[in-house]
């Protein structure tokens, strides 16, 4: 198909980089926990969007170029890390409001979280997501022939084939991890405390973003 080789393990290995542990993963789950299924899979398909423009930058070089600049990628690499740091600030802040009810028990009100908002943060976080762009330099030319005639739409198909891999099993586990919304929905002490858990856990990955090596 066009200069593509090896299309099935191409695939199978897009499988098992989308359910490794990672910011994009980490923010699709903690908002289906957080805010629903709904919001899950919104967050899934902004985490898509970003995908398809590292694939449209890898057509046009500008992927490559980042990643052989240290101080860009570097840049891009601290951008994600604050970007998860500052998100996972807002869960743990967001549990110190005003109390509603005297009863501990009653379901804490949150605001609805907007398509735009979600779309945004799920874009904003994989773009800055170095292992992506890492991804998309150095495994995506093993699949395509040297001096082939069709290498932009090689790049390109395999951008799509990427995005939907990852967006159907993002979206499979934020079905999965809203199924707990309902439990937790109910009682305002466990909004509290995955309210609390998502923030840390997107804490730590910035943290550790941060201090990654290439």
């Amino acid at each position: 198909m066009f200069d593509i080789t090896s299309l099935w393990l191409f695939i199978v290995a897009v499988f098992l980089l989308s359910i490794t542990p990672g910011p994009d993963l980490a923010y699709v789950v903690g908002q289906s926990v957080a805010n629903g299924r709904r919001a899950g899979v919104i967050s899934a398909a902004g985490v898509a969007l970003g995908s398809c423009t590292h694939a449209l930058a890898s057509v046009v070089g500008l992927t490559a170029l980042i990643a052989a600049s240290p101080t860009l990628f570097n840049v891009v690499k601290l951008a994600g890390a604050l970007y998860l740091i500052y998100l996972g600030s807002r869960f743990i802040l967001g549990t110190f409001g005003k109390e509603q009810a005297d009863d501990p028990e009653q379901p804490r009100i949150r605001p609805e979280a907007s398509l735009r908002g979600l779309l945004t943060r799920g874009f904003i976080t994989t773009l800055t997501n170095p292992k992506v762009l890492l991804f998309f330099v150095s495994f995506f030319p093993q699949f395509v022939v040297p001096g082939g005639e069709h290498q932009v739409e090689s790049f390109l198909l395999l951008g799509v084939a990427y995005t939907l891999v990852a967006f159907l099993t993002d979206a499979t586990f934020a079905l999965l991890a809203g199924s707990a919304m309902g439990v937790v929905s109910g009682n305002r002490r466990l909004q509290k405390l995955m309210d609390r858990i998502v923030g840390t856990a997107f804490i730590g990955l910035g943290i550790r973003l941060s201090l990654t090596q290439r």
